[in-house]
């Protein structure tokens, strides 16, 4: 048996409805961010877990806890799961940081991987972070279905490092929408991704909403 590794990104919140940067800001769930949430509980209950890491923001210990509840397992909270920090641009359009940080903001869409946003995290930063997480999982449960409940860029973050994948290209190369799930198997050939940004154990009314 392999390690089946899942990464479900949280439920709606109003900043990946506005599309504003929220890396540390503790933004909670919409009512239908807390949906999409029950809704990935009520499929997924029906495997048979492991352990359930999440990172420990509101947004995805609200997206883990009826999940956990439902299958009677603790979260197990890591800060190397938590989003990006986008620094001085917390809260900000993308607009209010490409007209008052525009040499910054283009450094940062041209090469993420070492540009931060000012006061922010570059995508190295957030891997060398995030990875040692992952690393502990495979250690820990080697086999079997194990959930990591994370952030839009830590998660495409974590499958670029998984995949070599230049960290550079993560925004480019992966989408991963709201209370999306993809997953890793991890066997003698290394990780191998299986499904990527599926949406499909929400009701359609919930998985067609707009948003990032």
């Amino acid at each position: 048996m392999t390690l089946n590794l899942y990464l479900l990104r949280h439920g709606e919140t109003t900043f990946s409805q506005s599309g504003n940067f929220c890396g540390e800001t503790n933004a909670e769930l919409t009512p239908e961010g807390v949906q999409m949430a029950e809704a990935f509980a009520d499929v997924y209950k029906k495997l048979k877990w492991e352990a359930v890491y999440a990172s420990p923001m509101k947004r995805t210990v609200a997206t883990a806890k009826p999940f956990c509840d439902a299958i009677g397992m603790d979260m197990q909270l890591r800060d190397g799961l938590r989003e990006g920090s986008y620094g001085e641009w917390e809260n900000k359009s993308k607009s209010f940081a490409q007209e008052n940080y525009a040499e910054n903001y283009v450094k940062w869409l041209t090469e993420p991987a070492w540009n931060a946003p000012k006061g922010g995290e570059t995508a190295v930063d957030i891997a060398n972070r995030a990875m040692p997480v992952i690393a502990e999982i495979q250690e820990k449960h080697p086999q079997g279905n194990v959930l990591v409940v994370s952030h839009k860029a830590t998660i495409r973050i974590i499958l670029c490092s998984l995949l070599g994948i230049d960290l550079g290209r993560y925004r480019y190369r992966i989408n991963i929408l709201v209370a999306s799930v993809s997953m890793v198997t991890f066997d003698v050939h290394g990780p191998l991704l299986e499904i990527l940004g599926d949406r499909y154990h929400m009701p359609e009314h919930i998985r067609n909403r707009k948003g990032t």
